[in-house]
């Protein structure tokens, strides 16, 4: 039975591509913010050598801000990028030596992300009427 309305299925997939791992990352996200307003030493990957704490500040917010923003379809390609570059740095340097188990989560998160980044949110975001009202 072929689809006949191709552009709704478009829009319907590309906000369920935003909505589901989002939310299972905002999980993650909410984690790191616990673990940051705790208090206490903070013990986290320093990935750009400007602290742990810094570094965890900004896993936070592209843990939790950033798949708020995919969400609403807000920022979205800049906001997929930010949590594409935190999976590569997952994947690819705080669990370089770890089994592929414990890397594929990662590796799942920044294909969803990477491909969000290239696609954008799609016509049901908020992206897309703020594109609408800038080309009337």
């Amino acid at each position: 039975m072929p689809i006949n309305n191709q552009p709704i299925i478009n829009a319907a997939s590309l906000l369920l591509l935003r909505i589901a791992p989002s939310a299972m990352m905002m999980v993650h996200g909410m984690n790191k913010w616990n673990k940051l307003i705790a208090g206490g030493e903070i013990k986290f990957y320093n990935f750009l050598y400007l602290g742990p704490k810094i570094s965890l500040v900004l896993t936070v917010v592209a843990e939790l801000v950033a798949p708020a923003l995919i969400i609403m379809g807000l920022f979205t390609r800049a906001s997929s990028a930010l949590v594409a570059f935190t999976m590569f740095v997952a994947a690819f340097f705080v669990h370089a030596g770890d089994p592929f188990d414990d890397r594929e989560a990662s590796l799942t998160y920044l294909v969803v992300f990477a491909l969000l980044m290239v696609t954008g949110a799609g016509a049901w975001s908020i992206d897309a009427r703020l594109q609408k009202k800038k080309a009337d």
